[in-house]
């Protein structure tokens, strides 16, 4: 990587180093970061003329040490006068974050739309963040090796710059390390690089993160990527044939929502995702056999991750196809039903206090619909309903100590990433997050625009429209978070109309024909 001093105006920057195996655009980014002047405005003076962002360095010849001139005008402050209204260009960086509600774009460094939207969805878990901090630059172990560990820091980092930032970050320490530690990013066509599959990227870094912050020595984050994101299953492997029968219990990061031509629903396709079937030597039969396997939900987490099962491998044509067709999925969602038995006595107690306190918020007493929760929400040992109005202390007893009997079951949707286009390998990915205030940002690369809550089911497909690819929900608890997250949790989500914690039917649309 050659140094080269670039000068600007009446100031130098002595030793700017050049990634040559990053397009000159990653390099205006630096200079960005060091000067303010955006990409877009630079004029950088090198071998045959102007600086392109998609010029070949090796063509261009740039030696270790040489002169750089840049020409461009930076970003203007607007000064405030000295009495009147204060405008948020004039307050210091971090208070302008809090002005404006929402974190900093990401800068697109050659088809890393993938990246930033995950990153964006990710970079929305307070608790994520919280974790992260404690985790050291000094915390690898032998476990771990040397890249994941960058890669680890390089996310702290960068989504410390982000909340810090109005003006858009470029994440190039990230989008380095992610490609040393997983070349599939690094892949390149035609001198550029390649567009790749935003699910691939956010299970390659959940799997790094997940193997990191678990061999950190902070306690808070020992645990914390399984505590925020891992889902148990116990899955019940069936013979019809042999009548053989197995219990085995596995952890996933997310749920898969699987498309077919009569899935309607977010919930008809968790449904479908949850059975399959599988060929496997039979030890009765002493022979391959065809075995159904049907999964349920045995331990929740704080953030349930869904992906809609879009792409598919299509011979004829050798590439990743797109089924759009058109699924529905809500701002609230409740997986009850696809629980396991053991665990739906586990959240009866849960669902049963927030469906009390919520008839309080709603200025509903208790004792009205007291008779009605004994005949629909059966109660367990511990619950209470000796007052009319649940105390703190009928909390603590309803609910128990342990942090996963707080969960209900029920879920409020905080981000959503779609792509838009036909191909996993072409395309655009965005980020649709909700703040902390309850708006909804949509981050297009360096580009946060705010949205209405109700265009967000609207990315459910059914075109060529931007649809969803993976949805995050967040957990409605039924008393405080314990205290190693409280501290950095989004208040709890409102829900709109009446508060369905019974599953409700779901009424599915005519059948429709799935595109390819």
């Amino acid at each position: 990587m050659p140094t080269v001093s670039v000068k600007w105006q009446k100031e130098v920057f002595p030793a700017v180093e050049i990634d040559t195996s990053q397009p000159p655009l990653v390099f205006k980014c630096q200079l960005y970061a060091l000067t303010g002047v955006p990409p877009e405005r630079q004029k950088i003076m090198v071998k045959g003329g102007l600086l392109k962002d998609d010029a070949d360095w090796a063509t261009l010849g740039v030696k270790e040490g040489q002169k750089l001139m840049m020409m461009g005008t930076a970003d203007e402050i607007v000064k405030a006068p000295e009495k009147g209204p204060v405008f948020v260009e004039d307050l210091p960086e971090e208070e302008q974050v809090a002005a404006v509600g929402h974190s900093a774009g990401l800068y697109n460094l050659g088809n890393t739309c993938y990246m930033n939207s995950t990153l964006q969805c990710l970079h929305s878990v307070p608790e994520l963040k919280s974790a992260l901090l404690s985790y050291t630059n000094s915390g690898r172990n032998n476990e771990l090796d040397q890249y994941s560990h960058l890669l680890t820091v390089a996310t702290r980092d960068l989504f410390s710059e982000l909340d810090r930032n109005v003006r858009p970050v470029a994440p190039l320490q990230f989008l380095s390390i992610l490609r040393k530690k997983y070349p599939q990013f690094a892949q390149q066509h035609n001198g550029g690089y390649m567009q790749q599959d935003a699910e691939e990227c956010w299970t390659q870094l959940m799997y790094t993160l997940s193997q990191s912050l678990r061999s950190s020595d902070s306690s808070e984050a020992s645990a914390a990527v399984k505590a925020l994101f891992g889902v148990g299953l116990v899955n019940r492997v069936y013979c019809a044939e042999s009548s053989e029968e197995t219990f085995e219990n596995e952890s996933v990061y997310a749920l898969k929502c699987h498309i077919s031509q009569d899935i309607n629903h977010l919930h008809e396709g968790l449904k479908r995702g949850l059975k399959s079937e599988l060929e496997k030597m039979s030890t009765s039969l002493g022979r391959s056999a065809v075995f159904s396997k049907e999964s349920r939900i045995s331990e929740l987490p704080r953030y349930l991750t869904v992906q809609f099962v879009r792409f598919f491998w299509k011979r004829e044509s050798n590439q990743k196809a797109k089924i759009l067709r058109k699924v529905d999925y809500p701002l609230e969602l409740d997986v009850y039903e696809l629980c396991s038995d053991e665990l739906r006595q586990k959240l009866q107690t849960p669902r049963q206090t927030l469906r009390e306190l919520e008839n309080v918020k709603l200025g509903l007493k208790v004792e009205d619909k007291k008779k009605e929760n004994e005949v629909n929400m059966p109660t367990s040992e511990g619950s209470s309903n000796d007052s009319t109005e649940p105390s703190s202390m009928d909390l603590d007893k309803a609910v128990s100590s342990e942090e996963k009997e707080h969960l209900t079951g029920i879920y409020d949707l905080v981000a959503v990433l779609t792509h838009k286009g036909r191909s996993a390998d072409s395309g655009h990915y965005v980020a649709w997050v909700k703040q902390e205030n309850g708006k909804w940002i949509q981050y297009d690369d360096d580009n946060p625009i705010p949205q209405r809550e109700e265009d967000i089911t609207k990315l459910s497909g059914g075109g060529d429209w931007h649809m969803a690819y993976i949805c995050m929900y967040k957990a409605r608890v039924a008393s405080p978070l314990p205290p190693t997250f409280s501290s950095a949790a989004s208040p709890a989500t409102k829900c709109n109309g009446e508060n369905k914690i019974e599953p409700v039917p779901i009424e599915t649309n005519p059948k429709e024909e799935v595109e390819q």
